[in-house]
């Protein structure tokens, strides 16, 4: 029994019986896992270890995919929501027993789903993002998947995107870091200004160079310490050069982006952007 056990922790935790018997595991073994408490039956058909992860649990139970923005985050993608758990399941398919509020896509996939498999492929993950959540955010989280090459842009090129996803392709940027500073480029387009990206200037990165002067940086949680004494410094640097520095936060991009706007724009306004 150990060893089937073992062969659930490694597949992920929660795995089909069938996958288990083509493995070469008797019967006799998975029911004795079973029954012994070794491992849990989420659903006829499946066994998954008491430690597994709850999502992939559920998910087995209810007969479903994770997707869209709540796979996004169990993959590391910048992802601002989290407030409803989004599954997917093939269309006119019978769903088990799901959490409260628990959205489910019936979207045909674009790549094919495995029996198996409870989390979709990142491309159906991404054209689901791409219907599903706001532009901005949307756009967000297919920077960051770019980014952290769970997909090639490429490979992205070639399959049959609907609309609104082949439009995200087109638009995303490999230089955002983080999904605030994809949200900046698309709110100050209006401006019809040059806004470069993970410009080296002063021996050190900055967010956005906008025009030729106006320096906008934007901090993460992790700008505290040294590393806030270390952008003091930078934008001390910046400013003998010429430059004029905004530096803003997490909370304003997302809560008070109108005050962040007021900044920029009057600093447009006063020539800030312009070479002298």
């Amino acid at each position: 029994m150990e060893r089937v056990t073992g062969a659930v922790r490694q597949a992920g935790g929660v795995v089909r019986t069938a996958a288990l018997r083509a493995r070469g595991y008797s019967r006799r073994s998975i029911e004795g896992a079973v029954s012994s408490g070794l491992l849990t039956r989420p659903r006829n058909g499946w066994v998954a270890d008491p430690t597994a992860d709850p999502y992939l649990v559920a998910a087995a139970r209810a007969g479903v995919v994770l997707t869209c923005h709540t796979e996004a985050r169990r993959l590391g993608l910048w992802v601002l929501r989290d407030d409803t758990v989004h599954v997917a399941a093939p269309p006119h398919h019978h769903v088990g027993e799901l959490r409260n509020g628990t959205h489910v896509h019936w979207a045909r996939p674009i790549v094919p789903r495995h029996p198996d498999a409870l989390v979709d492929p990142i491309e159906n993950v991404l054209a689901l993002v791409a219907s599903c959540l706001p532009h901005e955010e949307a756009l967000a989280v297919w920077e960051s998947a770019l980014r952290h090459e769970l997909v090639l842009r490429e490979s992205l090129e070639r399959m049959p995107l609907p609309t609104a996803a082949r439009s995200l392709l087109a638009e995303c940027s490999s230089y955002s870091d983080s999904g605030l500073e994809t949200f900046v480029p698309v709110r100050l387009r209006f401006l019809r200004l040059p806004i470069r990206q993970q410009i080296w200037l002063a021996g050190h990165a900055v967010d956005f160079l906008i025009g030729d002067r106006l320096v906008l940086q934007v901090d993460g949680g992790h700008h505290v310490g040294a590393q806030r004494r270390s952008d003091i410094a930078h934008d001390a640097r910046l400013k003998l050069l010429g430059y004029h520095v905004i530096r803003v936060d997490f909370a304003q991009v997302v809560s008070a982006w109108p005050e962040v706007h007021d900044m920029i724009v009057r600093a447009v306004a006063q020539g800030l952007h312009r070479a002298a």
